[in-house]
């Protein structure tokens, strides 16, 4: 059986962005935010450049990848602009997301199955450039072998739909969702890929999933930058840490 290690926590800084957009001006800084969450211990920073720059724009992926000493998950869909993008920067990961314009959100996982040579292609020169290659998932059999398949490093899971199910207090559905994700992770790990979770994630839902010893990142984001406007981004963070070990431990 595998034996949990240290569960990892990246915080995703894109909804400062849209705080700041939403007012056309330059404050509150993602750079600043992600300086605090680095001080407050966290292994690393995602940040997600959509098509449309909705939150995160250009300047904000150069400053960040200037100003951060954590690594830095590029959070990208698999378009010719964004490869040429982190092609140029080469962070640490990049994590290949689905995107439409009108979702408000990621609104599920990644085709990869249906799309396997060509994201196999895609994702072939960011590996050579030193970029771990992550793909953004649905905990679906048929999507972790692809993924393994086309040379991925990295899968995450996608958490919504169980977050949401619990929110709708839905759980019977919920904890069958929990159980795919376990069983995916489990498969994930034998297949040779490193295995992180995200989206949707709350206090209320986070132990579950940070209990399973093949997950060895998690990824918050909107919660933990809504949670700071009450309680700070450094308690918010200690919080969501003291959960995630008291889970794994």
């Amino acid at each position: 059986m595998t034996q949990p290690g240290k569960l990892r926590l990246g915080v995703n800084i894109d909804h400062v962005a849209t705080v700041r957009n939403a007012r056309g001006s330059a404050y509150p800084d993602p750079l600043r935010a992600a300086k605090l969450a680095e001080e407050a211990g966290v292994d690393g920073i995602t940040a997600h450049l959509r098509e449309d720059r909705r939150h995160i724009g250009d300047a904000d992926i150069e400053a960040l990848m200037a100003g951060l000493s954590v690594p830095l998950n590029f959070e990208m869909a698999a378009t010719n602009e964004m490869q040429k993008i982190a092609l140029r920067h080469v962070p640490h990961a990049v994590c290949i997301v689905p995107e439409k314009r009108e979702e408000r959100t990621t609104e599920g996982g990644l085709e990869v199955a249906r799309e396997e040579n060509r994201l196999a292609h895609y994702i072939a020169p960011l590996r050579e450039a030193g970029c771990r290659v992550s793909l953004f998932i649905a905990a679906d059999i048929a999507q972790v072998e692809a993924a393994a398949r086309i040379g991925a490093q990295v899968v995450e899971l996608h958490t919504g739909a169980y977050c949401d199910l619990h929110a709708e207090g839905r759980f019977d559905e919920r904890d069958a969702e929990c159980d795919r994700l376990r069983e995916m992770s489990a498969h994930a790990q034998s297949l040779g890929l490193e295995v992180h979770a995200g989206h949707g994630l709350t206090f209320d839902t986070v132990k579950p999933i940070a209990a399973f010893p093949e997950v060895m990142e998690l990824n918050i984001g909107h919660f933990l930058i809504a949670e700071s406007i009450f309680i700070g981004l450094p308690a918010a963070i200690a919080e969501m840490r003291r959960l995630m070990d008291e889970a794994r431990a």
